[in-house]
């Protein structure tokens, strides 16, 4: 049996402040001498911290401390480095029972992991949510094989809980609150993204696929049997991406393809329940050649939308929007479909191929509204029938708890 490393010492209390002068480089020191396969128990405490930890090209390693909250990684007054924990070039890494706050940065990073956990973490930005906090709080990128399981994100200025350009992924049982973007698959491969409660950001979760990335194309993300409820401000840096996420969106779709979505709760999302969109919608120069921008193969059924009367935002050129779409109905329904479709998957008769289909069907209170964007909004239309299609389900990821 490998050794058990020991990355904190011994506390004065559950949450006792530690800032002797050496604690980091003790603990860095312990992270980089990790033989693969050992455990680094964290103990009780909070800890304070003015620079990044890393651990780099290790396999079979984890990192557990006492509890959320009772294993605090305080990088309030960072000033070397970004993240406030980053894992590199690794395989099977579990993150378990600790809590990070306050990163200059991201708050955990991981990249090009094979085989990588977050179980019970928490990452949070204290204090109100605003433009300064760091981007992202779990980030896993370009890895393969990822678990988040029971994990809680609060007050990142662009995505609590972020996986991008990775594969065979699982969100579940997870909490996002007070996010710009509560949960973001990002040019992702095979992700089931379940049992989560996203609420008060100001999206709750997006699908996106964007152009000018390594992994070029995501697709096979199924969402299900989630509650997503309630909204905030914008308070994402401008020019940031999700800066132009209208406030009060439940769940977007931008340019992604292969998506089911299904058994959600859609709640006092006051602007758009559900948003299916094409990147050309966003108005941003497309150089990249290789990329997809469009969304094709969307099945949305079996969820349940409610919306508190109340007008919707007027935030930006979206309120502009709103009131094309209120020209033809008093309220902005609960799904909006751009109406921008690839021209290579239409039939003859312009109708979409079977398999690349947007399917809406079987919605309680269901309300949609096909915007007609790749022809100047002429035909805006509530008219539901050309969506009454059904995909074939999407089969599970694969993937397994470790």
């Amino acid at each position: 049996m490998k050794p058990v490393l020991y990355l904190m010492t011994a506390c004065l209390g559950s949450l006792t402040l530690h800032a002797q002068p050496d604690v980091q480089k003790r603990y860095q020191t312990q992270l980089i001498r990790a033989e693969d396969g050992s455990t680094i128990e964290l103990d009780a405490g909070r800890f304070t911290f003015t620079g990044s930890l890393s651990l780099q090209d290790k396999k079979r390693i984890v990192i557990r401390g006492k509890g959320v909250d009772k294993t605090v990684l305080s990088f309030k007054g960072q000033t070397d480095g970004a993240e406030g924990l980053r894992v590199s070039n690794g395989e099977n890494i579990v993150i378990e029972n600790l809590t990070v706050q306050d990163s200059k940065g991201d708050g955990i990073k991981t990249m090009n992991v094979n085989g990588i956990t977050f179980r019970n973490v928490k990452v949070e930005w204290t204090g109100p949510p605003k433009s300064e906090n760091g981007g992202y709080g779990l980030y896993p990128v370009q890895c393969e094989n990822v678990l988040i399981d029971g994990c809680t994100a609060i007050g990142a200025s662009d995505a609590g809980i972020y996986v991008g350009q990775s594969r065979g992924i699982v969100v579940k049982n997870s909490k996002a609150h007070h996010n710009v973007a509560g949960i973001e698959i990002e040019n992702s491969l095979n992700a089931d993204v379940f049992d989560n409660e996203a609420y008060e950001n100001t999206g709750g979760i997006l699908v996106f696929d964007l152009p000018d990335l390594v992994q070029k194309k995501g697709g096979h993300v199924r969402v299900f049997n989630n509650y997503i409820h309630d909204n905030l401000p914008n308070f994402a840096p401008e020019g940031n991406i999700v800066a132009s996420v209208s406030d009060g969106t439940g769940l977007l779709i931008l340019a992604a393809n292969g998506v089911e979505v299904f058994n959600n709760r859609f709640v006092r999302n006051q602007t758009v329940g559900t948003g299916i969109l094409s990147y050309l919608f966003t108005g941003r120069p497309l150089t990249d050649k290789e990329y997809y921008p469009f969304a094709t193969a969307v099945s949305i059924h079996d969820n349940l939308y409610e919306r508190s009367s109340g007008p919707v935002s007027a935030r930006g050129s979206y309120g502009e929007l709103f009131k094309l779409i209120q020209k033809t109905g008093p309220d902005v329904p609960h799904i909006i479909y751009d109406g921008i479709a690839d021209p290579a998957t239409l039939d003859k008769n312009g109708k979409p191929l079977p398999e690349r289909r947007i399917c809406i069907r079987n919605n309680k209170n269901q309300s949609l509204v096909n915007l007609d964007a790749g022809r100047d909004f002429k035909s805006i239309s509530r008219d539901a029938a050309p969506f009454d299609c059904e995909l074939k389900p999407l089969k599970a990821t694969g993937v397994n708890a470790r």
